[in-house]
């Protein structure tokens, strides 16, 4: 997925002489063809997280449109003031490119997993939060990127994840998909989450029971119209992301339904990563598995959730 998008930058760079690529200590290899053939839109400026936002900002103001990449932890909580106050506060266009999203640096241990990205950034105004589920859906989203007015988060996963998108010329910034038709109840996720729960689908199923996915890749702003048009359809609906379940995507949608639902018997419930640190060092899918977050158990959440509609 990371591969993908940082080729993407490259064929934007081509297309338009305003995108730049702002690195930081990225090691050997990362867009060398860039690099020698546009060496003034290339910048790799080593361990200076804070410093790289703030000069994507300027550059910004001076009409180009930076693509800044680093791994998501440094990203979001060591860079938290320049992306509140020099681009957010600005509206400026600069797209953070999020290495590693989610747990997919479990071997590294706690310090590097970005599980609270989403609550980090979405309290921001101006903000756009995306998590493609796999590296299809992260082409059209890079298309879209390039006349966007706003400041841009995009969360990667590790790579190599399975296809489970379409290309679709109807692909939009803030605008779910729908990828597999909702019967009696209804998944949302975000991210690569979309590839568990799409297994989740496949569980229920063998038992008779049918249930859909929304893929939300846009976190913020969410697509609500999505949301009032099909939760009502259904008897259960199960938030999953690989997040903390607080201040992540599925406590928007909470506030939301809240906000606009709360006269109607609306069956919700979220699956995430609980309000504690990772004690264990090991494989994304090790601590997924440690956190309760498996197709398995979706599907058995979903069962709960179903149940509960017959009481």
């Amino acid at each position: 997925m990371r591969k993908t998008a940082l080729n993407c930058v490259y064929e934007l760079a081509k297309k338009n002489p305003k995108v730049v690529f702002i690195g930081s200590d990225l090691g050997p290899g990362v867009l060398d063809e860039m690099q020698k053939e546009m060496p003034s839109k290339f910048y790799m400026e080593g361990i200076s997280e804070q410093h790289i936002i703030g000069m994507s900002a300027g550059l910004a103001l001076e009409g180009f449109i930076p693509y800044v990449n680093t791994i998501a932890t440094f990203l979001t909580r060591r860079c938290f003031e320049q992306i509140a106050m020099d681009l957010c506060l600005h509206n400026l266009p600069v797209r953070l490119i999020a290495n590693g999203g989610g747990l997919v640096y479990a071997p590294l241990g706690p310090t590097h997993l970005a599980i609270d990205d989403f609550g980090i950034l979405k309290v921001l105004p101006n903000i756009t939060i995306i998590a493609p589920c796999d590296s299809l859906e992260m082409i059209e989203l890079m298309k879209c990127t390039l006349d966007w007015p706003h400041p841009i988060y995009i969360r990667l996963g590790k790579g190599g994840d399975k296809i489970v998108s379409s290309i679709s010329s109807e692909f939009k910034i803030g605008k779910a998909i729908i990828l597999k038709e909702p019967a009696e109840g209804l998944f949302i996720t975000t991210g690569v989450m979309a590839q568990l729960a799409l297994e989740a689908c496949e569980i229920l199923k063998k038992e008779g029971i049918m249930c859909g996915l929304m893929h939300m890749h846009t976190v913020k702003p969410l697509d609500e119209e999505s949301l009032v048009e099909w939760i009502p359809k259904v008897k259960a609906v199960v938030s999953v992301e690989e997040h903390f379940r607080t201040g992540g995507m599925g406590s928007s949608i909470l506030e939301f339904l809240n906000d606009n639902m709360n006269d109607q018997l609306i069956n919700f419930s979220r699956i995430g990563i609980p309000d504690e640190y990772a004690q264990n060092y090991g494989s994304q899918n090790s601590l997924l598995n440690h956190f309760g977050i498996t197709a398995k158990l979706m599907a058995k959440e979903m069962k709960l959730g179903l149940k509960k509609s017959h009481v």
